[in-house]
């Protein structure tokens, strides 16, 4: 099953990519192939979904998955044959194509569960896979169609463009506006999903639906990539995962689209497209703008409601899922016990449920961000790029927007290049701090750099350990802070040198910028990517590619475990 959806699949991707409607003959014939696939599929799904029933004489998971597919390519089949006024919706040929995407994307999700049959650790498997979706990316955008002119993207730009999108970054060398059509923007929607959350989450969170649940060795592999140390919460933790996600971007997209003028856009559909792709860019923080010219365009640079409606959307994707997933069952306890005492005058039992510490912490050094960020922006850009905006509230949301978006996302409503020195030291430091760890942000994170401070007024108290709403902070955490800072500088100076080398017509003040926004996945640009020759391209590439990633990911799964040792040596003090 899985090679026959793959074949339908790659079908799909040559109709959708080479062939035009103006090649009316070998259109219409290749259509009635593509109807063929589609309707091979539906008969196909629905013979393994009765065998499958029948051999196992009772539903279980996998089956009301395939069932649901199932009454999906009928609706779609009844919708393009009939003349049923309910399922004229369905008469477009994106229907096909998301009929047999579905059913590739369930196979290749069963299939990924086998990886735990072989030899592999997690952590090179999570590098592997976004390897493989940066490389189908590229491919994708080098089809025809998905530039707006019909000439392909050079493979460079192709894979410039894909990484920049899977590793949620943000720069580009070509104009997403102008230069790629629908499809291309489509495509830079998905791998922005699909990047934000990892490959391995999306198709996890398939594969248990489509294949019934998790072996043990699924569990162990999913939990360390998810971080999950419960292996009994292992699949929870991918539901809420993926829920909370799709929750976030559903309201970011409403309140985007609510904030939008109807005359700036063609049609209902162009604007609902805009909404659920600034929506999902804002959330996966990655920047990515369908606008001509980005917020600066004088059609959106004063629209503070669409400006607010995308801060909050990219600070809630900044957070982290675990203290959203914290702060949800925090409100929640606290809803319940009130109901029930005042509502129902029942007993509640009272159950302890606070923050977490992390979660504490990482509201904590959030909120210390965002405000001294707003208000170092405010203060230097006052009199400054501000002056466009009359109002109070004008500036403030102006302001804040920035303030945020510079962190991870790489949204701006005003021209970087333009502002001063000040400015840009702060969006560097704020591009380097990036969000919180869990979150689909970039940089060293916050919680990194809090560590790093917290250490530094410890020794200065003369304290052994680093003490916080009355905990010890582990040892290794410190440990880790510290590499996690000392690798940022050598990957980002690294990144520097190579493009001062390669790319000597450009400024030193440039480049620079260029780098820590590429290495901490922001995508705040001085302009200097699209002037960039083919080698620095393919620097900054491998630049994304390893702030994605990480560098002590990196390091970590190409360095042999060294194995426990019974003695310890003896311990000396190093002179500073």
């Amino acid at each position: 099953m899985f090679y026959m959806s793959l074949v339908c699949f790659c079908y799909v991707i040559f109709h959708v990519g080479y062939l035009e409607r103006k090649q009316l003959k070998v259109y219409y014939s290749y259509e009635i192939i593509l109807k063929g696939v589609f309707y091979f599929l539906a008969v196909l799904n629905g013979l393994f979904l009765t065998v499958s029933v029948i051999g196992y004489k009772r539903l279980r998971i996998p089956h009301y998955a395939s069932l649901f597919v199932f009454v999906y390519f009928f609706l779609v089949a009844l919708g393009r044959n009939s003349n049923i006024d309910l399922l004229e919706f369905f008469k477009g040929p994106e229907w096909i194509y998301v009929g047999v995407a579905i059913i590739f994307v369930a196979e290749l999700s069963k299939n990924s569960l086998l990886f735990d049959n072989f030899y592999f650790n997690p952590t090179i498997l999570f590098i592997i896979s976004y390897l493989m979706l940066i490389f189908i990316g590229s491919g994708l955008l080098m089809l025809p169609r998905a530039s707006s002119h019909g000439i392909s993207l050079s493979f460079i730009d192709a894979m410039f463009m894909s990484t920049s999108a899977v590793s949620i970054t943000g720069l580009t060398v070509v104009d997403v506006s102008s230069q790629l059509s629908f499809y291309g923007k489509f495509v830079i929607m998905v791998l922005m999903q699909v990047g934000g959350l990892g490959i391995m989450t999306f198709t996890g969170f398939f594969g248990y639906f489509f294949s019934g649940g998790f072996s043990f060795k699924n569990q162990l592999m999913y939990g360390e990539i998810l971080g999950e140390t419960k292996l009994g919460s292992v699949v929870s933790t991918l539901l809420k995962i993926i829920f909370i996600t799709f929750l976030f971007e559903i309201i970011g997209g409403v309140l985007i689209f609510i904030s939008l003028e109807d005359y700036t856009f063609n049609s209902v559909g162009e604007k609902v497209f805009f909404a659920a792709f600034h929506s999902i860019s804002a959330f996966c923080n990655a920047g990515f703008t369908t606008i001509d010219g980005g917020m600066t365009n004088t059609l959106f640079r004063h629209n503070y409601g669409l400006q607010l409606a995308l801060t909050f959307t990219l600070i809630f994707g900044g957070l982290g899922f675990s203290l959203v997933n914290n702060t949800y069952i925090y409100f929640k306890t606290k809803l319940t016990a009130l109901v029930k005492r005042f509502v129902l005058h029942k007993q509640h039992i009272y159950k302890p449920q606070v923050f977490s510490f992390n979660s504490k912490f990482i509201l904590t050094c959030n909120l210390l961000v965002i405000a001294a960020a707003t208000l170092f922006f405010l203060i230097f850009q006052y009199d400054g790029a501000l002056l466009e905006d009359e109002s109070l509230f004008g500036k403030f949301s102006a302001s804040f927007f920035m303030a945020n978006s510079a962190r991870s996302t790489g949204f701006n409503n005003m021209h970087v290049a333009t502002l001063g020195a000040p400015t840009l030291l702060l969006f560097s430091v704020l591009m380097w701090i990036g969000a919180s760890p869990g979150s689909t942000g970039g940089g060293v994170k916050v919680t990194t750099v809090a560590i790093a401070v917290l250490n530094v007024f410890s020794l200065a108290k003369g304290k052994e350990n680093i003490e916080l709403y009355k905990r010890k902070i582990m040892h290794e955490s410190v440990q880790k802070a510290f590499a996690i800072i000392v690798l940022s500088f050598v990957a980002i100076g690294i990144s520097f040198l190579l493009l001062v080398i390669t790319n000597p017509h450009l400024s030193s003040k440039t480049l620079i910028f260029e780098s820590i926004s590429a290495y901490c996945t922001c995508g705040l640009s001085l302009g200097a990517s699209q002037d960039l020759n083919s080698a620095g391209k393919i620097i900054l590439v491998v630049t994304m590619f390893v702030g994605r990633v990480g560098l002590l990911t990196i390091i970590v799964a190409l360095i042999k475990d060294t194995k426990s040792r019974t003695y310890k040596y003896p311990t000396e003090k190093i002179m500073f």
